[in-house]
């Protein structure tokens, strides 16, 4: 259901261990992956984090603009193409 790849962010904050290496994944979502209000938290496992070394988990809102992106980690959650958000969102 999720996909990520790696991307070079730039200008992306380094606190966490995976802004150590300036570089941010991009996890495309389905629609249905989104909770009841329109986003997903990270950090994510489904973005290959673990949740113990991580920065702290924050709501990312992805149905108002199709995307959005992690402040801590830089780490980029977007709809797939095609993918519509449904339901009040």
């Amino acid at each position: 259901s999720l996909t990520s790849s790696t991307a070079a962010i730039p200008n992306t904050p380094t606190g966490s261990p995976r802004c150590k290496h300036m570089t941010a994944s991009v996890v495309e979502l389905r629609a249905q992956d989104l909770n009841g209000n329109g986003g997903v938290y990270c950090p994510s496992p489904q973005a290959d984090m673990k949740l113990w070394n991580n920065h702290p988990r924050v709501f990312i809102d992805v149905a108002h603009h199709g995307e959005g992106r992690c402040p801590y980690c830089g780490t980029v959650y977007r709809l797939k193409p095609g993918e519509v958000v449904r339901g009040g969102h």
